[in-house]
Protein backbone atom coordinates (compact mmCIF):
# COMPACT_ATOMS: atom_id res chain seq x y z
CA UNK A 1 0.00 0.00 0.00
CA UNK A 2 1.33 3.41 -0.94
CA UNK A 3 0.62 5.29 2.28
CA UNK A 4 2.65 8.27 1.16
CA UNK A 5 0.48 8.84 -1.90
CA UNK A 6 -2.72 8.49 0.11
CA UNK A 7 -1.47 10.79 2.84
CA UNK A 8 -0.49 13.45 0.32
CA UNK A 9 -3.90 13.21 -1.36
CA UNK A 10 -5.64 13.77 1.98
CA UNK A 11 -3.32 16.50 3.27
CA UNK A 12 -3.44 18.52 0.06
CA UNK A 13 -7.15 18.09 -0.63
CA UNK A 14 -9.28 21.22 -0.59
CA UNK A 15 -12.91 22.21 -1.04
CA UNK A 16 -15.48 19.57 -1.83
CA UNK A 17 -12.81 16.89 -2.35
CA UNK A 18 -11.60 17.38 1.21
CA UNK A 19 -15.18 17.36 2.49
CA UNK A 20 -16.01 14.07 0.77
CA UNK A 21 -12.80 12.41 1.96
CA UNK A 22 -13.61 13.40 5.55
CA UNK A 23 -17.29 12.38 5.46
CA UNK A 24 -16.68 9.07 3.69
CA UNK A 25 -13.89 8.13 6.08
CA UNK A 26 -16.22 8.84 9.01
CA UNK A 27 -18.97 6.74 7.42
CA UNK A 28 -16.56 3.83 6.88
CA UNK A 29 -15.65 4.02 10.56
CA UNK A 30 -19.27 3.21 11.44
CA UNK A 31 -18.70 -0.28 9.99
CA UNK A 32 -16.76 -0.96 13.21
CA UNK A 33 -20.05 -0.72 15.15
CA UNK A 34 -22.75 -3.38 15.60
CA UNK A 35 -24.23 -5.16 13.80
CA UNK A 36 -21.36 -5.25 11.25
CA UNK A 37 -18.68 -5.02 13.94
CA UNK A 38 -15.64 -4.94 11.63
CA UNK A 39 -13.42 -3.12 14.09
CA UNK A 40 -10.45 -2.58 11.67
CA UNK A 41 -12.75 -0.14 9.83
CA UNK A 42 -11.99 2.38 12.61
CA UNK A 43 -8.42 2.65 11.25
CA UNK A 44 -9.82 4.65 8.32
CA UNK A 45 -11.31 7.75 10.05
CA UNK A 46 -8.57 7.95 12.69
CA UNK A 47 -5.76 7.73 10.16
CA UNK A 48 -7.49 10.25 7.89
CA UNK A 49 -8.01 12.52 10.92
CA UNK A 50 -4.26 12.72 11.50
CA UNK A 51 -3.57 13.48 7.85
CA UNK A 52 -6.26 16.17 7.68
CA UNK A 53 -4.76 17.87 10.74
CA UNK A 54 -1.30 17.44 9.20
CA UNK A 55 -2.65 19.19 6.11
CA UNK A 56 -3.87 22.10 8.22
CA UNK A 57 -0.42 22.40 9.79
CA UNK A 58 1.39 22.00 6.46
CA UNK A 59 -0.35 25.08 5.09
CA UNK A 60 0.85 27.05 8.13
CA UNK A 61 4.54 26.12 8.50
CA UNK A 62 5.06 27.86 11.84
CA UNK A 63 3.65 25.15 14.12
CA UNK A 64 3.46 27.61 17.02
CA UNK A 65 1.19 29.96 15.15
CA UNK A 66 -2.42 29.35 16.12
CA UNK A 67 -4.06 31.29 13.35
CA UNK A 68 -7.80 31.45 12.96
CA UNK A 69 -7.51 29.76 9.56
CA UNK A 70 -5.67 26.81 11.06
CA UNK A 71 -8.29 26.35 13.78
CA UNK A 72 -11.10 26.71 11.25
CA UNK A 73 -9.50 24.01 9.10
CA UNK A 74 -9.25 21.67 12.09
CA UNK A 75 -12.84 22.41 13.12
CA UNK A 76 -14.25 21.68 9.66
CA UNK A 77 -12.27 18.43 9.37
CA UNK A 78 -13.61 17.22 12.72
CA UNK A 79 -17.17 18.22 11.92
CA UNK A 80 -17.12 16.50 8.51
CA UNK A 81 -15.67 13.24 9.83
CA UNK A 82 -18.13 13.33 12.74
CA UNK A 83 -21.09 14.02 10.45
CA UNK A 84 -20.23 11.04 8.23
CA UNK A 85 -19.71 8.80 11.26
CA UNK A 86 -22.96 9.75 13.00
CA UNK A 87 -25.12 9.60 9.87
CA UNK A 88 -23.83 6.12 9.04
CA UNK A 89 -24.05 4.98 12.65
CA UNK A 90 -27.43 6.51 13.58
CA UNK A 91 -29.44 6.32 10.35
CA UNK A 92 -31.79 3.86 12.05
CA UNK A 93 -33.26 6.67 14.16
CA UNK A 94 -35.42 7.38 11.13
CA UNK A 95 -37.38 4.20 11.87
CA UNK A 96 -39.00 5.88 14.89
CA UNK A 97 -40.38 8.69 12.73
CA UNK A 98 -42.27 6.15 10.60
CA UNK A 99 -44.08 4.33 13.44
CA UNK A 100 -46.70 7.09 13.36
CA UNK A 101 -45.81 8.42 9.93
CA UNK A 102 -48.84 10.69 9.73
CA UNK A 103 -47.53 12.66 12.72
CA UNK A 104 -43.74 12.46 12.44
CA UNK A 105 -42.59 11.54 8.91
CA UNK A 106 -42.15 15.20 8.00
CA UNK A 107 -39.49 15.51 10.73
CA UNK A 108 -37.47 12.45 9.61
CA UNK A 109 -34.60 14.56 8.17
CA UNK A 110 -34.19 16.20 11.58
CA UNK A 111 -33.42 12.82 13.12
CA UNK A 112 -31.38 11.29 10.32
CA UNK A 113 -29.36 14.41 9.39
CA UNK A 114 -30.12 17.08 12.01
CA UNK A 115 -28.99 15.14 15.07
CA UNK A 116 -25.74 13.94 13.42
CA UNK A 117 -25.08 17.54 12.39
CA UNK A 118 -25.35 18.64 16.02
CA UNK A 119 -23.35 15.70 17.39
CA UNK A 120 -20.57 16.43 14.87
CA UNK A 121 -19.74 19.60 16.81
CA UNK A 122 -18.19 17.40 19.51
CA UNK A 123 -15.46 15.83 17.31
CA UNK A 124 -15.03 19.28 15.72
CA UNK A 125 -14.21 20.59 19.20
CA UNK A 126 -11.88 17.61 19.72
CA UNK A 127 -10.01 18.39 16.50
CA UNK A 128 -9.56 22.02 17.55
CA UNK A 129 -8.14 20.92 20.91
CA UNK A 130 -5.81 18.48 19.14
CA UNK A 131 -4.65 21.18 16.71
CA UNK A 132 -3.65 23.39 19.64
CA UNK A 133 -1.29 20.63 20.78
CA UNK A 134 -0.21 19.44 17.31
CA UNK A 135 3.46 18.56 16.99
CA UNK A 136 5.39 16.28 14.64
CA UNK A 137 5.86 12.58 15.27
CA UNK A 138 4.12 10.39 17.81
CA UNK A 139 3.15 13.45 19.86
CA UNK A 140 0.32 14.23 17.47
CA UNK A 141 -1.27 10.81 18.01
CA UNK A 142 -1.41 11.59 21.74
CA UNK A 143 -2.85 15.01 20.89
CA UNK A 144 -5.66 13.43 18.84
CA UNK A 145 -6.40 10.90 21.60
CA UNK A 146 -6.57 13.75 24.11
CA UNK A 147 -8.79 15.95 21.94
CA UNK A 148 -11.27 13.25 20.92
CA UNK A 149 -11.20 11.63 24.36
CA UNK A 150 -12.13 14.98 25.90
CA UNK A 151 -14.84 15.64 23.32
CA UNK A 152 -16.40 12.19 23.79
CA UNK A 153 -16.45 12.73 27.54
CA UNK A 154 -18.24 16.02 26.90
CA UNK A 155 -20.70 14.34 24.50
CA UNK A 156 -21.61 11.87 27.21
CA UNK A 157 -22.46 14.61 29.75
CA UNK A 158 -23.41 17.94 28.20
CA UNK A 159 -27.06 18.70 27.36
CA UNK A 160 -28.18 15.55 29.27
CA UNK A 161 -25.54 13.46 27.46
CA UNK A 162 -25.60 11.14 24.44
CA UNK A 163 -22.61 8.71 24.53
CA UNK A 164 -24.15 6.42 21.92
CA UNK A 165 -21.54 4.85 19.58
CA UNK A 166 -18.47 6.24 21.33
CA UNK A 167 -15.34 5.30 19.38
CA UNK A 168 -14.44 2.83 22.11
CA UNK A 169 -17.38 0.64 21.09
CA UNK A 170 -15.29 -0.54 18.14
CA UNK A 171 -13.39 -2.53 20.77
CA UNK A 172 -16.13 -2.74 23.41
CA UNK A 173 -18.39 -5.09 21.43
CA UNK A 174 -15.72 -7.80 21.24
CA UNK A 175 -15.56 -9.77 24.47
CA UNK A 176 -11.77 -10.28 24.83
CA UNK A 177 -10.97 -6.69 23.75
CA UNK A 178 -13.72 -5.29 25.98
CA UNK A 179 -12.41 -6.78 29.23
CA UNK A 180 -10.06 -3.81 29.78
CA UNK A 181 -13.24 -1.77 30.35
CA UNK A 182 -13.32 -3.37 33.81
CA UNK A 183 -10.40 -1.05 34.57
CA UNK A 184 -10.83 1.99 32.33
CA UNK A 185 -14.51 2.04 31.28
CA UNK A 186 -15.96 3.18 27.96
CA UNK A 187 -14.25 6.58 27.91
CA UNK A 188 -10.85 5.06 28.68
CA UNK A 189 -11.54 2.49 25.97
CA UNK A 190 -12.32 5.38 23.61
CA UNK A 191 -8.99 7.12 24.32
CA UNK A 192 -7.19 3.82 23.76
CA UNK A 193 -9.10 3.16 20.53
CA UNK A 194 -8.30 6.59 19.06
CA UNK A 195 -4.62 6.11 19.87
CA UNK A 196 -4.42 2.59 18.41
CA UNK A 197 -6.43 3.28 15.27
CA UNK A 198 -4.53 6.50 14.49
CA UNK A 199 -1.08 4.88 14.68
CA UNK A 200 -0.94 3.83 10.97
CA UNK A 201 -0.87 7.51 10.02
CA UNK A 202 2.76 7.56 11.22
CA UNK A 203 3.80 5.34 8.31
CA UNK A 204 4.28 8.45 6.20
CA UNK A 205 6.83 9.88 8.66
CA UNK A 206 10.47 9.73 7.58
CA UNK A 207 9.74 7.61 4.49
CA UNK A 208 13.41 6.76 3.94
CA UNK A 209 13.50 4.47 6.96
CA UNK A 210 11.99 1.02 6.37
CA UNK A 211 11.76 0.23 10.09
CA UNK A 212 9.73 3.37 10.72
CA UNK A 213 7.38 2.43 7.90
CA UNK A 214 6.60 -0.94 9.49
CA UNK A 215 6.60 0.16 13.12
CA UNK A 216 3.20 1.98 13.37
CA UNK A 217 1.17 -0.97 12.08
CA UNK A 218 3.20 -3.36 14.19
CA UNK A 219 2.59 -1.22 17.27
CA UNK A 220 -1.16 -1.14 16.60
CA UNK A 221 -1.17 -4.93 16.23
CA UNK A 222 0.81 -5.37 19.45
CA UNK A 223 -1.61 -3.15 21.39
CA UNK A 224 -4.61 -5.09 20.07
CA UNK A 225 -2.92 -8.42 20.80
CA UNK A 226 -2.11 -7.30 24.36
CA UNK A 227 -5.75 -6.30 24.93
CA UNK A 228 -6.95 -9.62 23.56
CA UNK A 229 -4.48 -11.54 25.76
CA UNK A 230 -5.59 -9.66 28.87
CA UNK A 231 -9.21 -10.34 27.97
CA UNK A 232 -8.62 -14.02 27.28
CA UNK A 233 -6.89 -14.48 30.64
CA UNK A 234 -9.67 -12.65 32.48
CA UNK A 235 -12.35 -14.69 30.73
CA UNK A 236 -10.51 -17.96 31.37
CA UNK A 237 -9.92 -17.31 35.06
CA UNK A 238 -13.24 -15.61 35.78
CA UNK A 239 -15.53 -18.30 37.13
CA UNK A 240 -19.12 -17.40 37.90
CA UNK A 241 -21.57 -19.36 39.99
CA UNK A 242 -25.35 -19.25 39.90
CA UNK A 243 -27.92 -18.30 42.50
CA UNK A 244 -30.10 -21.44 42.62
CA UNK A 245 -32.86 -19.78 44.64
CA UNK A 246 -33.52 -17.21 41.88
CA UNK A 247 -35.13 -18.81 38.83
CA UNK A 248 -35.63 -16.18 36.14
CA UNK A 249 -38.12 -16.16 33.29
CA UNK A 250 -37.79 -13.33 30.76
CA UNK A 251 -40.68 -12.67 28.36
CA UNK A 252 -40.01 -11.20 24.90
CA UNK A 253 -43.38 -10.58 23.18
CA UNK A 254 -42.02 -9.20 19.87
CA UNK A 255 -44.91 -6.82 19.27
CA UNK A 256 -44.40 -4.04 16.72
CA UNK A 257 -44.64 -0.54 18.16
CA UNK A 258 -47.49 0.44 15.86
CA UNK A 259 -49.58 -2.55 16.97
CA UNK A 260 -48.99 -1.73 20.62
CA UNK A 261 -50.00 1.89 20.15
CA UNK A 262 -53.09 1.40 18.03
CA UNK A 263 -54.12 -2.02 16.78
CA UNK A 264 -54.33 -4.11 19.95
CA UNK A 265 -56.48 -3.23 23.00
CA UNK A 266 -54.55 -3.07 26.26
CA UNK A 267 -56.39 -5.95 27.96
CA UNK A 268 -55.78 -8.21 24.96
CA UNK A 269 -52.08 -7.36 25.10
CA UNK A 270 -51.97 -8.24 28.78
CA UNK A 271 -53.64 -11.62 28.15
CA UNK A 272 -51.13 -12.42 25.40
CA UNK A 273 -48.24 -11.53 27.74
CA UNK A 274 -49.63 -13.78 30.48
CA UNK A 275 -50.13 -16.67 28.05
CA UNK A 276 -46.59 -16.34 26.66
CA UNK A 277 -45.13 -15.99 30.16
CA UNK A 278 -46.74 -19.26 31.22
CA UNK A 279 -45.59 -21.18 28.17
CA UNK A 280 -43.91 -24.53 28.86
CA UNK A 281 -40.48 -24.77 27.26
CA UNK A 282 -39.52 -28.28 28.41
CA UNK A 283 -40.73 -30.98 30.81
CA UNK A 284 -38.56 -29.35 33.48
CA UNK A 285 -39.88 -25.81 32.88
CA UNK A 286 -43.64 -26.09 32.87
CA UNK A 287 -44.23 -22.35 32.96
CA UNK A 288 -44.57 -19.78 35.71
CA UNK A 289 -44.80 -22.52 38.32
CA UNK A 290 -41.03 -22.97 37.92
CA UNK A 291 -40.09 -19.28 38.02
CA UNK A 292 -39.51 -17.18 41.11
CA UNK A 293 -39.04 -13.98 39.07
CA UNK A 294 -40.79 -13.01 35.83
CA UNK A 295 -39.38 -10.05 33.86
CA UNK A 296 -41.29 -8.08 31.25
CA UNK A 297 -39.84 -5.30 29.06
CA UNK A 298 -40.28 -1.53 29.20
CA UNK A 299 -43.84 -0.10 28.92
CA UNK A 300 -45.45 -3.30 27.64
CA UNK A 301 -49.02 -1.97 27.70
CA UNK A 302 -50.64 1.35 26.69
CA UNK A 303 -52.15 2.24 30.07
CA UNK A 304 -51.02 3.33 33.52
CA UNK A 305 -50.71 0.07 35.43
CA UNK A 306 -51.10 1.66 38.85
CA UNK A 307 -54.53 2.99 37.75
CA UNK A 308 -55.80 -0.37 36.40
CA UNK A 309 -57.00 -2.64 39.25
CA UNK A 310 -58.44 -5.15 36.78
CA UNK A 311 -55.03 -5.57 35.13
CA UNK A 312 -53.37 -6.03 38.53
CA UNK A 313 -55.98 -8.64 39.39
CA UNK A 314 -55.26 -10.57 36.19
CA UNK A 315 -51.55 -10.45 36.94
CA UNK A 316 -52.11 -11.63 40.53
CA UNK A 317 -54.04 -14.67 39.28
CA UNK A 318 -51.18 -15.62 36.97
CA UNK A 319 -48.50 -15.13 39.63
CA UNK A 320 -50.46 -17.48 41.88
CA UNK A 321 -48.74 -16.44 45.08
CA UNK A 322 -45.33 -17.80 44.09
CA UNK A 323 -43.77 -15.51 41.43
CA UNK A 324 -42.65 -11.86 41.51
CA UNK A 325 -43.14 -9.78 38.36
CA UNK A 326 -40.67 -7.05 37.39
CA UNK A 327 -42.20 -5.02 34.57
CA UNK A 328 -41.96 -1.71 32.86
CA UNK A 329 -45.07 0.43 33.14
CA UNK A 330 -46.33 3.96 32.85
CA UNK A 331 -47.07 5.27 36.35
CA UNK A 332 -49.43 8.20 36.82
CA UNK A 333 -49.83 10.41 39.88
CA UNK A 334 -52.18 13.30 40.58
CA UNK A 335 -55.60 14.17 39.28
CA UNK A 336 -56.99 15.72 36.14
CA UNK A 337 -55.34 19.07 35.53
CA UNK A 338 -52.24 18.01 37.49
CA UNK A 339 -51.34 14.57 36.11
CA UNK A 340 -47.71 13.47 36.39
CA UNK A 341 -46.53 10.53 34.29
CA UNK A 342 -43.38 8.49 34.88
CA UNK A 343 -41.67 5.78 32.87
CA UNK A 344 -41.24 3.24 35.63
CA UNK A 345 -40.25 -0.22 36.66
CA UNK A 346 -42.78 -1.85 38.98
CA UNK A 347 -42.20 -4.87 41.17
CA UNK A 348 -45.48 -6.73 41.64
CA UNK A 349 -45.37 -9.23 44.46
CA UNK A 350 -46.83 -12.74 44.34
CA UNK A 351 -50.00 -11.34 45.93
CA UNK A 352 -50.51 -8.93 43.03
CA UNK A 353 -49.72 -5.74 44.96
CA UNK A 354 -47.12 -3.21 43.79
CA UNK A 355 -44.21 -3.88 46.16
CA UNK A 356 -41.71 -1.32 44.81
CA UNK A 357 -41.28 1.18 41.99
CA UNK A 358 -38.40 2.96 40.29
CA UNK A 359 -38.93 6.00 38.08
CA UNK A 360 -36.57 6.52 35.17
CA UNK A 361 -34.15 9.35 35.97
CA UNK A 362 -32.50 9.83 32.56
CA UNK A 363 -35.22 10.55 30.01
CA UNK A 364 -34.80 10.46 26.24
CA UNK A 365 -34.94 13.93 24.65
CA UNK A 366 -37.70 14.12 22.01
CA UNK A 367 -38.76 10.57 22.91
CA UNK A 368 -40.07 11.14 26.43
CA UNK A 369 -39.91 14.89 26.74
CA UNK A 370 -39.48 17.87 24.44
CA UNK A 371 -36.51 20.13 25.19
CA UNK A 372 -37.36 23.83 25.02
CA UNK A 373 -40.95 22.68 24.71
CA UNK A 374 -42.52 26.15 24.49
CA UNK A 375 -40.38 27.09 21.48
CA UNK A 376 -40.22 23.75 19.66
CA UNK A 377 -43.93 23.03 20.03
CA UNK A 378 -44.57 26.24 18.08
CA UNK A 379 -42.67 24.60 15.21
CA UNK A 380 -44.94 21.54 15.35
CA UNK A 381 -42.55 19.26 17.25
CA UNK A 382 -43.65 16.96 20.07
CA UNK A 383 -42.25 13.95 21.89
CA UNK A 384 -42.85 10.50 20.40
CA UNK A 385 -44.41 8.95 23.50
CA UNK A 386 -47.62 10.67 24.52
CA UNK A 387 -47.97 11.56 28.20
CA UNK A 388 -49.61 14.44 30.06
CA UNK A 389 -47.13 17.33 29.67
CA UNK A 390 -44.41 14.78 28.85
CA UNK A 391 -42.84 12.32 31.26
CA UNK A 392 -41.37 13.46 34.55
CA UNK A 393 -37.90 12.28 35.52
CA UNK A 394 -37.34 10.33 38.70
CA UNK A 395 -35.22 12.03 41.32
CA UNK A 396 -33.02 9.21 42.60
CA UNK A 397 -31.14 6.19 41.36
CA UNK A 398 -31.54 3.39 43.84
CA UNK A 399 -31.32 -0.35 44.21
CA UNK A 400 -34.45 -2.36 44.86
CA UNK A 401 -34.50 -5.18 47.40
CA UNK A 402 -37.37 -7.67 47.44
CA UNK A 403 -38.01 -10.82 49.45
CA UNK A 404 -36.21 -13.77 47.88
CA UNK A 405 -34.27 -11.58 45.44
CA UNK A 406 -30.85 -9.94 45.95
CA UNK A 407 -30.69 -6.13 45.51
CA UNK A 408 -30.67 -5.02 41.88
CA UNK A 409 -30.40 -1.73 40.05
CA UNK A 410 -32.97 -0.96 37.35
CA UNK A 411 -31.76 0.57 34.08
CA UNK A 412 -34.71 1.58 31.95
CA UNK A 413 -33.87 1.63 28.23
CA UNK A 414 -31.60 4.63 27.56
CA UNK A 415 -30.11 4.56 31.07
CA UNK A 416 -28.00 1.52 30.16
CA UNK A 417 -25.76 3.51 27.77
CA UNK A 418 -24.23 5.76 30.44
CA UNK A 419 -20.96 4.47 31.94
CA UNK A 420 -20.15 5.45 35.49
CA UNK A 421 -23.80 6.09 36.38
CA UNK A 422 -24.70 2.56 37.35
CA UNK A 423 -24.17 2.69 41.12
CA UNK A 424 -27.40 3.64 42.90
CA UNK A 425 -27.33 6.97 44.73
CA UNK A 426 -28.80 6.92 48.22
CA UNK A 427 -30.28 9.80 50.17
CA UNK A 428 -27.02 10.21 52.11
CA UNK A 429 -24.99 10.40 48.93
CA UNK A 430 -23.38 7.00 49.58
CA UNK A 431 -23.46 4.27 46.97
CA UNK A 432 -24.14 0.58 47.53
CA UNK A 433 -23.23 -2.18 45.10
CA UNK A 434 -26.23 -4.16 43.79
CA UNK A 435 -26.06 -7.88 43.04
CA UNK A 436 -27.15 -7.48 39.41
CA UNK A 437 -28.36 -4.98 36.82
CA UNK A 438 -31.85 -5.15 35.32
CA UNK A 439 -32.25 -3.51 31.93
CA UNK A 440 -35.78 -3.33 30.52
CA UNK A 441 -36.23 -1.70 27.15
CA UNK A 442 -38.51 -1.27 24.16
CA UNK A 443 -36.47 -1.10 20.96
CA UNK A 444 -39.51 -1.83 18.78
CA UNK A 445 -39.37 1.83 17.70
CA UNK A 446 -36.33 0.91 15.58
CA UNK A 447 -37.52 -2.31 13.96
CA UNK A 448 -34.83 -4.74 12.84
CA UNK A 449 -32.29 -2.00 12.16
CA UNK A 450 -28.82 -1.57 13.69
CA UNK A 451 -30.23 0.28 16.71
CA UNK A 452 -31.21 -2.71 18.90
CA UNK A 453 -27.83 -4.39 18.24
CA UNK A 454 -25.95 -1.24 19.26
CA UNK A 455 -28.10 -0.82 22.37
CA UNK A 456 -27.47 -4.42 23.42
CA UNK A 457 -23.70 -4.09 22.98
CA UNK A 458 -23.60 -0.94 25.12
CA UNK A 459 -25.74 -2.49 27.86
CA UNK A 460 -23.49 -5.56 27.93
CA UNK A 461 -20.43 -3.36 28.38
CA UNK A 462 -21.96 -2.04 31.64
CA UNK A 463 -21.78 -5.57 33.07
CA UNK A 464 -18.04 -5.76 32.22
CA UNK A 465 -17.36 -2.31 33.66
CA UNK A 466 -19.16 -3.06 36.91
CA UNK A 467 -18.47 -6.78 37.28
CA UNK A 468 -22.20 -7.39 37.67
CA UNK A 469 -24.61 -9.74 35.88
CA UNK A 470 -27.09 -8.14 33.51
CA UNK A 471 -30.68 -9.33 33.09
CA UNK A 472 -32.17 -7.72 29.99
CA UNK A 473 -35.77 -7.93 28.78
CA UNK A 474 -36.56 -6.23 25.45
CA UNK A 475 -39.90 -6.07 23.68
CA UNK A 476 -38.59 -7.19 20.28
CA UNK A 477 -35.10 -8.19 21.40
CA UNK A 478 -32.35 -8.60 22.22
CA UNK A 479 -33.24 -10.18 25.59
CA UNK A 480 -30.51 -11.99 27.50
CA UNK A 481 -28.98 -13.07 30.79
CA UNK A 482 -25.33 -12.01 30.90
CA UNK A 483 -22.67 -12.87 33.45
CA UNK A 484 -20.36 -10.24 35.09
CA UNK A 485 -17.72 -10.76 32.38
CA UNK A 486 -20.13 -9.99 29.55
CA UNK A 487 -20.62 -13.63 28.56
CA UNK A 488 -24.11 -14.49 27.34
CA UNK A 489 -25.73 -17.19 29.48
CA UNK A 490 -29.09 -17.20 27.65
CA UNK A 491 -30.33 -15.08 24.77
CA UNK A 492 -33.32 -14.50 22.49
CA UNK A 493 -32.47 -12.93 19.12
CA UNK A 494 -34.07 -9.86 17.65
CA UNK A 495 -37.54 -10.34 16.17
CA UNK A 496 -38.49 -13.54 17.99
CA UNK A 497 -41.29 -14.05 20.51
CA UNK A 498 -40.47 -16.35 23.39
CA UNK A 499 -39.21 -16.77 26.92
CA UNK A 500 -35.83 -17.30 28.53
CA UNK A 501 -35.42 -19.52 31.60
CA UNK A 502 -32.21 -19.12 33.56
CA UNK A 503 -30.72 -19.03 37.01
CA UNK A 504 -29.31 -15.68 38.10
CA UNK A 505 -25.50 -15.41 37.80
CA UNK A 506 -23.68 -14.31 40.92
CA UNK A 507 -21.83 -10.96 40.90
CA UNK A 508 -18.12 -10.93 40.19
CA UNK A 509 -15.46 -9.12 42.25
CA UNK A 510 -15.74 -5.34 42.31
CA UNK A 511 -13.81 -3.90 39.37
CA UNK A 512 -11.32 -1.06 39.39
CA UNK A 513 -13.77 0.95 37.30
CA UNK A 514 -16.70 0.35 39.64
CA UNK A 515 -14.72 1.73 42.58
CA UNK A 516 -13.43 4.87 40.84
CA UNK A 517 -15.22 5.22 37.49
CA UNK A 518 -13.51 8.42 36.38
CA UNK A 519 -10.01 7.85 37.72
CA UNK A 520 -8.62 5.96 34.72
CA UNK A 521 -10.19 8.38 32.22
CA UNK A 522 -8.65 11.39 33.92
CA UNK A 523 -5.25 9.69 34.23
CA UNK A 524 -5.30 8.69 30.56
CA UNK A 525 -6.33 12.18 29.44
CA UNK A 526 -3.56 13.68 31.57
CA UNK A 527 -1.00 11.25 30.16
CA UNK A 528 -2.05 12.03 26.57
CA UNK A 529 -1.84 15.76 27.28
CA UNK A 530 1.71 15.45 28.65
CA UNK A 531 2.85 13.09 25.88
CA UNK A 532 1.48 15.44 23.23
CA UNK A 533 4.39 17.74 24.05
CA UNK A 534 6.89 15.17 22.82
CA UNK A 535 8.80 16.79 20.00
CA UNK A 536 10.66 15.21 17.14
CA UNK A 537 11.97 16.86 14.01
CA UNK A 538 9.34 17.82 11.47
CA UNK A 539 8.07 14.77 9.64
CA UNK A 540 5.38 16.09 7.29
Amino acid sequence: MNFRRWADAVMLATGWRRAWIAMLSGALGALALPPVGFFPAMFVPMTVAVWLLDGAGARFPDERALSLSRLRSAFSAGWLIGFGYFVAGLWWLGEAFLVEADKFAWALPLGVLGLPALLAFFPAFGFVVASLLWRPGLARIFALAFGLGLSELARGHLFTGFPWNAYGMALGQWLPLAQIASMIGLYGLTILAVFIFALPALRVDEPGRALTLRLPLTAAGVFLAALAAFGAIRLTTGEVGMTPAVRLRLMQPNIAQGAKLHATPGQDLLRSYLELSDRATSPQTAGLANATVLVWPESPFPFALNREPQALSMIASALAGRTTLLTGAVRVEGERGDLRAYNSLMAIGPDGHIAATYDKTHLVPFGEYLPAARFLSMLGLRQFVSAPAGFRAGTLRRAIALPGLPPFEPLICYEAIFPGEVGPQGESGQTARPAFLLNITNDAWFGSSAGPYQHFAQARLRSIEEGLPLVRAANTGISAVIDPYGRIVRQLPLGVAGVIDSLLPKPGPATLFSGRPWAATLVMLGACFVMSFLHRRKAY
